[in-house]
């Protein structure tokens, strides 16, 4: 027992005339607790992985979570694109629109495709450079990082190895048939994995877009010699899983983060 409940239990053993004193002392200070409980507690903001309801978006709640993950072997993922705008610390990463801003950029930045993000944004989340992959204060959210080229390998084994890991990655269904979100003939897919991975096209370093519907590209949080970086790939025409190694920097690609 800590030494400060010792002298106040001795005090109440000791001193029967005080005790109807201590016990106005204590139902104030339980209210003084309780009243301090709530403010700290209201400083607290849980938020979904996306990280754009709150400054605090490192801070994540299991029940918000709940139906956002999907574990594949012994890994977590998260199963949808993230949305953050925000370093993990808080500190807000810039929206570039501009293409030739986008060309030019030397530091962290995100879009939308297209720039549009009433069509695009719920679906797909956004797109970032690897700038922001790379920046020490944390693309991800507490108690989760962006994968490395060695964990998308992981999954890959996981399910088979690159030739079908792809088919079993992809969402299933096709823009054509209206059924699904990729191009026709979305080869192979069949999404057993719980991935739910969707073609959201990339940023090229010049500052266009291109590939929605045919392709769903993810930085990893690998390096490539200068100035590249690497990437996993699946595309409507096969089932493979591509894992590439040389990737501009500048491009804008989806994200998805695994449970540390």
């Amino acid at each position: 027992m800590p030494r400060d409940d010792m002298i106040f239990l001795l005090i109440i053993e000791t001193n029967p005339n005080m005790k109807q004193t201590i016990k106005t002392g204590l139902a104030a200070l339980v209210l003084l607790l309780a009243i301090s409980c709530k403010k700290e507690n209201s400083t607290i903001q849980t938020s979904s992985f996306d990280g754009s309801s709150s400054a605090q978006n490192g801070i994540i709640d299991d029940k918000v979570l709940a139906g956002n993950t999907v574990t594949i072997g012994t890994q977590v993922w998260m199963n949808s694109n993230l949305k953050t705008k925000f370093y993990r610390n808080g500190d807000s990463i810039p929206q570039v629109t501009n293409r030739k801003a986008w060309k030019a950029l030397t530091k962290g930045a995100w879009c939308w495709y297209n720039n549009d993000s009433a069509r695009y944004a719920q679906t797909y989340g956004k797109l970032y450079n690897w700038y922001a992959v790379n920046d020490p204060r944390g693309l991800a959210p507490a108690g989760w990082h962006v994968p490395s080229l060695a964990e998308w390998y992981a999954l890959s084994a996981f399910l088979g190895g690159d030739l079908v890991a792809g088919g079993k990655m992809k969402s299933t269904g096709t823009i054509e048939a209206g059924t699904g979100l990729w191009s026709a003939p979305n080869t192979d897919a069949t999404n057993s994995s719980g991935f739910t991975g969707l073609p959201g096209g990339l940023r090229f370093y010049d500052g266009t877009f291109g590939d929605i519907g045919g392709e769903g590209i993810w930085w990893s949080s690998s390096p490539w010699g200068t100035p590249y970086a690497q990437e996993a790939i699946l595309n409507y025409s096969w089932g493979l899983l591509t894992i590439y190694y040389k990737n501009p920097v500048r491009e804008g690609h989806s994200i998805r983060c695994v449970k540390d």
